[in-house]
């Protein structure tokens, strides 16, 4: 719980990572692939304030004590979501796996919730080991990541029919939350895979999915926008968002905010900090107390509110993944993550 100007917020990081790229698991021949990856990730952390940077070695391998005290000792978090990217054929063992995620999981039972991952073009196999996980680890959201390479494949897509068989079957397990990785590229990914332009082709023939759109799309936020609004079912990820654009950005972040909240709306974003990108200690803290500026630029944008702030912070993220609030960090007369008929939110 983070308590500020007598409010106290219920906070769940939606969006955060325990990797290992070091250079121990880098796989024989792809060296410079695994290493122009955590190198390109690495140049991300600059975006956030000069004291929170890391040095390149140990932001190639974190510890668990590291995460444990980055997000939930310092970085206020009540609950944190790890999602799973493996990459690997660049990383022996993987990038980001669930095995390494549940590690984290089995520490820390009350507070972290695991993803797990699929990839369409792993067919057969691919779907025993999302019935497996799912089974381990009581699965309740994945995590895509369309731009992976895998056997000579350089992405692939929502929208294909292979990818359906998946949806289907995570539909079968009870898997209700679809995080899909569409904003920035890193290299040397494809920049163009992590295009927007199926994600409505899978909402719409899966309604009873949640698809919340790590990083917003961006570079593409208004593609994403007006793609959002007439979709349900599509959620706005803020990984990036915050942690890419509040500090660096901030004209940017005011408008991608504005946009965000004026198009998708406050019930359908989430809190993400991109941890080990960023900590999230200063994107909760300078989150809660930014405000959208009074200027004639940003007039025809929602007003910011104390409940606005609370649903993005960890509301909306517990509606969706069913996680217990205590009665005095809810809202009154209030429904996070609500899945209204689409239509615009008024400006205030």
């Amino acid at each position: 719980m983070y308590e500020r100007g007598g409010e106290k917020y219920f906070v769940v990081d939606e969006h955060t990572h325990f990797w290992d790229a070091s250079p121990e698991n880098w796989v024989k021949g792809q060296e410079q692939y695994a290493k122009g990856w955590i190198e390109c990730f690495h140049a991300y952390m600059g975006l956030g304030p000069p004291e929170t940077h890391w040095p390149l070695e140990k932001f190639m391998k974190y510890s668990a004590e590291d995460y444990e005290r980055d997000v939930f000792e310092q970085g206020h978090a009540d609950a944190a979501i790890l999602q799973s990217t493996y990459l690997r054929s660049w990383y022996t063992t993987g990038f980001n796996t669930t095995e390494k995620n549940a590690g984290l999981m089995e520490r820390n039972r009350d507070r972290v919730i695991v993803n797990g991952r699929f990839d369409p073009r792993e067919g057969e196999a691919g779907l025993k080991q999302l019935e497996e996980d799912a089974k381990r680890y009581n699965l309740k959201g994945v995590k895509v990541y369309t731009a992976e390479w895998y056997n000579g494949s350089r992405g692939w897509s929502l929208s294909d029919p292979e990818a359906q068989v998946f949806l289907d079957k995570c539909q079968e397990l009870g898997i209700k939350n679809v995080h899909a990785h569409k904003g920035p590229t890193i290299w040397p990914l494809d920049k163009d895979a992590f295009d927007i332009k199926d994600v409505d082709i899978a909402a719409t023939r899966n309604p009873e999915l949640n698809f919340i759109i790590e990083h917003v799309g961006l570079p593409r936020i208004d593609d994403f926008c007006f793609m959002a609004t007439q979709e349900p079912n599509v959620y706005a990820g803020l990984a990036v968002v915050i942690g890419g654009l509040m500090h660096a950005r901030p004209r940017f972040f005011n408008r991608v905010m504005g946009e965000l909240l004026f198009w998708v709306g406050e019930d359908k974003m989430l809190f993400g900090s991109d941890y080990g990108i960023w900590e999230p200690k200063w994107q909760v803290e300078g989150f809660i107390d930014w405000t959208m500026p009074g200027t004639e630029e940003y007039s025809d944008y929602p007003a910011v509110t104390t409940a606005t702030k609370k649903k993005i912070m960890g509301l909306n993220a517990a509606a969706l993944y069913d996680i217990p609030v205590p009665e005095e960090l809810r809202l009154r007369d209030e429904t996070p993550a609500a899945r209204e008929d689409a239509q615009l939110v008024e400006s205030g």
